[in-house]
């Protein structure tokens, strides 16, 4: 049997580790469950990861770059609303994608929230902060103060959360369609009211 890269066992085992950590949660992702998730010895995981803190540290990383993905796929040439939009929509198909991967992202954030409070809060304000990037990209040509840049981001934010909550609760993909619509809609009609009174950023 060909040697298979360790690059690639990591990646297994990290994969591995999301849909652990959903059905166990942090507590109950022991090792053990991880490599036989993952279909490997336990040896192996223990050789590519000196400990299951480094392991969660590539699940923190590879839960990052979805959302990373989903920020840099958007169209650099549209306007705010239509990227604010894109970006919600984005990061909730990638709750929707995956309910074991909406469940390990929350999970981890609350875990490290818990057990490294600077470290969890560091998590999620990475995430807004690569929403800020891209909104204010979007309004370069009219550039806004940057409390609307960060009320936008803060919305989208919230509604992505609270649509992979409302996810994870009922798990009804059919529903969970629909909602993404209504959420998106919530979004229009409150950029619409918030961009129309917001002043533009002093030059």
């Amino acid at each position: 049997m060909p040697r298979i890269p360790a690059a690639e066992r990591r990646s297994d085992f990290v994969k591995a580790a999301v849909e652990v950590i959903a059905t166990h949660g942090i507590d109950g992702a022991t090792t053990r469950r991880i490599a036989e998730q993952a279909q490997a010895p336990l040896a192996t995981l223990h050789y590519c990861y000196n400990s299951k803190e480094d392991l969660f540290a590539d699940v923190f990383k590879f839960v990052a770059g979805k959302f990373r993905d989903v920020i840099e796929d958007s169209d650099p040439h549209a306007d705010l609303t239509v990227t604010a939009r894109r970006l919600l929509r984005g990061a909730m198909e990638c709750y929707l994608e995956s309910a074991n991967f909406a469940a390990t992202a929350l999970e981890l954030i609350s875990w490290a929230r818990r057990q490294h409070e600077e470290r969890g809060i560091g998590v999620y304000n990475q995430a807004v902060d690569a929403l800020r990037s891209a909104l204010r990209g979007a309004a370069s040509d009219h550039p806004l103060e940057a409390e609307t840049i960060d009320q936008i981001a803060y919305v989208i934010a919230t509604l992505a959360d609270g649509f992979a909550l409302n996810w994870l609760t009922y798990g009804d993909r059919s529903a969970a369609t629909e909602h993404m619509e209504v959420t998106v809609s919530v979004l229009d009609s409150w950029l619409a009211v918030r961009l129309e009174s917001a002043p533009a950023a002093l030059s």
